[in-house]
């Protein structure tokens, strides 16, 4: 597998380091996190490091954990963008926008 882009990287770190921060501002220690996300305490450090090479499924799972999943899921909406609504009512069939 490739090296993950510089921004990939960063972004990777970037994320970790707000799920180190929803986690403290929740009061909640790795080891409650990881149980919660049901992954060991250390895929959770790697989360909360930025490695981009985590599995989706930890990520997810500690999103999850954190009571911020729904915020992920609707920040790679398209249809929550004005350019994502726009082009779905050009180039999508009517089924598939509803």
């Amino acid at each position: 597998m490739p090296r993950p882009s510089t921004r990939v990287q960063a972004a990777a770190r970037s994320i970790g380091e707000q799920f180190v921060t929803w986690r403290k501002l929740h009061g909640l220690t790795a080891l409650q996190v990881s149980e919660r996300a049901g992954i060991s305490r250390n895929t959770l450090r790697r989360v909360e490091t930025g490695d981009p090479g985590v599995g989706l499924q930890a990520f997810l799972g500690v999103a999850r954990a954190l009571g911020v999943l729904d915020a992920v899921v609707t920040a790679t909406d398209p249809y929550e963008t004005d350019l994502g609504r726009a082009r779905a009512d050009e180039i999508l069939p009517k089924r598939v926008r509803q």
